[in-house]
């Protein structure tokens, strides 16, 4: 009888031991996975404040009379705003760069607006 206790002794240790290997190994890959998924949803959320910015800012340029807001492509990366396309004078190409820059949450704004030139 008391070989049999301690084979199974000698059986309980093993499990326990091999359990607690694998809970390390579990542990070590959740410490491996915490990092990526972290920047995953930074990364979503930055999309989506660059989204939410972007439409901000095409709805402040709807909203100005005279100008031609379909003629301008919006574009948002890290907050920093991108204007490109054609506006019909320098006046109304500052407007539009005034309007993206007061708009909340812009960092900055790049102006690749072209003045159209009339023949």
């Amino acid at each position: 009888m008391n070989t049999r206790t301690a084979m199974v002794c000698a059986l309980a240790a093993v499990a326990l031991l091999a359990a607690g290997c694998d809970q390390q190994s579990r542990s070590t890959s959740q410490n491996q996975v915490a990092p990526k998924v972290a920047d995953a949803a930074s990364n979503m959320s930055a999309a989506a404040d660059d989204a939410a910015i972007t439409a901000k800012v095409k709805a402040a340029l709807i909203a100005e009379p005279g100008l031609k807001s379909m003629e301008i492509k919006v574009e948002t990366s890290n907050g920093t705003v991108t204007l490109s396309g054609g506006v019909d004078n320098a006046d109304l190409r500052d407007k539009a760069k005034q309007i993206a820059s007061s708009t909340s949450g812009v960092k900055g704004v790049i102006d690749n607006l072209t003045v159209k030139t009339t023949s």
